[in-house]
């Protein structure tokens, strides 16, 4: 589902991460929070692609779905 989201205990201890490297999703997630574009982030992070970032929202979508229960 998410083939470029990795998680490895020796990688920032087990966090979500692009493909790998030592840059955790939610720092991706947390500069569009504060509105960063897709240009900004790919020019101070030259070796992720656009995919990457997509991905990364995507994933932070997928765990923020909330399920409400009603009585």
């Amino acid at each position: 589902m998410f083939d470029r989201i990795t998680f490895d205990p020796n990688i920032m201890g087990g966090r979500a991460c692009i493909r790998g490297m030592r840059i955790p999703v939610s720092v991706i997630v947390g500069q569009i929070a504060h509105g960063a574009s897709f240009e900004e982030i790919l020019e101070g992070y030259p070796d992720w692609e656009l995919e990457d970032i997509q991905q990364a929202i995507e994933y932070a979508a997928w765990l923020a779905q909330e399920q409400v229960q009603t009585s």
